[in-house]
């Protein structure tokens, strides 16, 4: 597994990883930097410890980067301060072929699993005689789709009502990750197929659409998400202050409030944001964290100050966490009934297999399409704000109508049921004889024919 060093990255290939060695039982490498791979560790979400003992993490020495603090005041909310541990990470070539050209004269057949970010860094993977590799895709189906076809001039294929709200990609990216993507694409060619975090419950439209941009390029494809452990029985997390809480809410009663690790908010956000909450009337557990840094090690982690009182007035009624939050585990709570969530693919995917509606805030890269699909087409969530409004501030009455809607109101009771519809599907898409199972199950027959 060669992740592309960021959380939502980091956190699918290592679920991945753990879902393969537990349920196929073959050895896997998982290949980053050392403060990367202890990052992945740390950070496990519902994933079990035993099986994460079982993955062999492989440090890279990778040159040294900056790690500067997110700027919380900027316009665009795209984490550029992670850029220099990227630009690191571009350099890891010659580290990884020598450490597959090892591993390749001892094994029968190495796969190379990277995320499609990596390219360039496993291209030696085709002068190997006994070596293949695939991309994982970390997004969704439908913003890859969306993608594709712009990049090849291609109409995206979509009712035209539907077509009129499609966010725009402007905004979304900056101009060096776009160039470090751009970088990529020589070296794409390489891989012999795509795996997909996602199921045909929730994507199979674009799956098929998918299929047909990229025909050409006669890769196969296969959809086995989602691959978070959904019974989470196994997890140690019993004691987590977030799900005691939760225990003592009533079903469905509460809004999980979080902005993934690549979001910053500045003051005069956060202070609309608590008083949204606040004057809602609804049950919220917010986890109110600043972005993550390059390295997550170093540094002091800005406090986010709240409103003065705040957390005396919503006492019992509302949470706020500062801490690294458990969150497929308070997603799968049954007191859980609702997720205002920036819609990075992690915490949708999560959401969607926990049957969790979604009131979406998408803030950069592949989000918008993300929030769009969760909110038109799939019709399990609401929009907190339009992507054309990125750059002006939300009010506290905005928030507040959201989280009403959402929690407190029929038409929010007709979305939840349909995310809870929508849930159960996905579920048993993953469990034997369903769509996603099978989907992984013929990945592994191929890669170990």
């Amino acid at each position: 597994m060669v992740p592309f060093p960021a959380q939502g990255h980091l956190n699918q290939l290592l679920q991945l990883s753990c879902l393969i060695s537990s349920s196929y039982d073959l050895p896997v490498y998982y290949v980053g930097s050392a403060i990367h791979n202890r990052q992945a560790r740390v950070r496990a979400n519902a994933l079990n410890p035993s099986d994460i003992a079982k993955i062999h993490f492989h440090d890279i020495q990778t040159p040294e980067f900056a790690s500067p603090q997110p700027d919380f005041n900027a316009l665009s909310k795209f984490p550029s301060q992670l850029q220099p541990s990227w630009d690191a990470s571009m350099l890891l070539r010659e580290s990884i072929a020598s450490f597959l050209r090892d591993i390749s004269s001892k094994a029968r057949r190495v796969v190379v699993v990277h995320d499609s970010l990596m390219s360039c860094n496993v291209q030696d993977v085709s002068s190997l005689h006994n070596a293949e590799s695939y991309v994982f895709n970390c997004i969704s189906v439908f913003t890859l789709y969306c993608l594709i076809s712009l990049s090849m001039g291609m109409p995206v294929k979509l009712e035209e009502e539907l077509l009129k709200k499609l966010p725009s990609i402007e905004g979304t990216l900056t101009d060096k990750i776009k160039n470090l993507g751009a970088s990529q694409s020589p070296y794409m060619d390489i891989r012999s197929g795509d795996i997909h975090n996602t199921s045909k419950v929730i994507e199979g439209e674009f799956l098929d659409l998918l299929a047909q941009v990229a025909s050409k390029q006669e890769k196969k494809q296969w959809a086995i998400g989602p691959i978070l452990p959904i019974k989470l029985d196994c997890v140690s997390n019993k004691n987590d202050m977030c799900l005691e809480w939760l225990n003592k809410q009533p079903p469905r009663s509460v809004l999980y409030v979080s902005f993934g690790t690549t979001t910053s908010f500045s003051d005069r956000e956060i202070k609309e944001l608590a008083m949204g909450l606040e004057q809602s009337k609804q049950r919220f557990l917010w986890v109110l964290r600043d972005a993550d840094r390059g390295d997550i090690f170093t540094g002091e982690a800005r406090r986010l100050e709240l409103p003065e009182g705040f957390e005396e007035r919503v006492k019992g009624v509302g949470l706020v966490v500062r801490e690294w939050a458990p969150q497929p585990e308070i997603l799968a709570h049954s007191s859980t009934g609702g997720f205002m969530s920036h819609c990075g693919w992690n915490s949708c995917i999560e959401s969607i297999t926990m049957g969790v509606p979604i009131a979406a805030w998408p803030m950069h890269s592949d989000q918008p399409k993300n929030g769009f699909l969760v909110t038109e087409m799939l019709k399990i969530g609401l929009i907190v704000r339009e992507w054309e409004k990125r750059e002006e501030l939300v009010s506290a009455s905005t928030i507040e109508n959201v989280v009403r809607k959402l929690m407190a109101s029929e038409e929010g009771d007709a979305i939840r049921k349909r995310a809870e519809e929508l849930g159960e599907a996905v579920r048993r898409s993953t469990e034997k004889g369903g769509a996603s199972r099978m989907e992984l199950d013929s990945f592994i027959a191929y890669i170990t024919r």
